[in-house]
Order: C-alpha cells, then structure tokens, then sequence
C-alpha cells in the first residue's frame, strides 16, 4: 500500500434512501445519447465510472436493479425514482450518474457517446469529442492506473 489516500466521493438519490462513496479515482464524464439512457433519464445520461470494488453503499434499502438489456441492469432508488446507476454484465466498472454526487466532484466531460442516436430537441456543441455508435475505450478516458 502506498500510504497515499485516496479520495472518498459521496453521492446518492433525492431522498436518501440510497447512498454510496467510491473510494478511487473515477473516469471523467461521458454523456450517452443512447435511447434506453434517454428513455430511463428523460434526457441524455452524464456518468462517471468507478471499479465495483470502489463502491461502498451506505444506505441501500431504496436501491432497485432493472435489467434493460441482455448485457447490463440500471440502478435506480424504487422510492424517489431516481436514476443512479448502470452496471455491465461484465463486471468491468460501475456507471455513475455524475448528478447523483455530493459537490465538489472535480470532474469534466470527456467526450460524448451514441450520437447518432440523440434526440432532435438538442444540440451537441460541436467542439466537445463526439462518438457516433459507441464509446471509446475506458482506458483512454481513465488514463493510467483507471478502469
């Protein structure tokens, strides 16, 4: 161990029935366009992303699993609704909703993900990274020592 601590990040849902820390570095932002996060948020979902073995819940008894697809579940409180989490099958790492964190987070946009995909009420500034059909690689936008 390296002596070095690491920073503890908050977060949770409207009314506390959920809440979390991550104890680790997370990805910057990426904004998916994908229509299950449209349909689930009401909007695109902005998420960062920590290891599972990161993520310590402190209160869970709001916290519901969904299965929206054949390769991950969404995480979410079943009291206030509100939209949390986005877990791969893969177990690779945790998807944050970067609103559900306790403020200051530190965190920036990296790049936005399924473009192609985005609704026709809003606009993608033309200067922030844009993937059309997919997501670049985590380890890129981690950096060293990241997902």
């Amino acid at each position: 161990m390296s002596g070095q601590q690491q920073p503890i990040v908050r977060g949770g849902c409207l009314c506390g029935a959920v809440r979390f820390q991550v104890c680790g570095p997370l990805r910057p932002v990426v904004a998916c366009h994908c229509r299950q996060c449209r349909r689930t948020s009401g909007h695109f979902v902005a998420a960062t992303a920590a290891r599972p073995e990161q993520v310590e819940f402190l209160a869970e008894q709001g916290l519901r699993w969904y299965r929206s697809s054949d390769t991950a579940q969404r995480g979410f409180c079943g009291i206030c609704g509100a939209s949390l989490l986005w877990r791969p099958d893969s177990g690779t790492h945790l998807s944050i909703h970067a609103g559900s964190l306790d403020e200051p987070t530190g965190l920036r946009l990296a790049a936005h993900i399924f473009t192609a995909d985005a609704g026709d009420y809003y606009r993608i500034p033309e200067y922030e990274p844009s993937h059309p059909h997919g997501e670049p690689r985590l380890q890129d936008l981690w950096g060293e020592g990241g997902g």
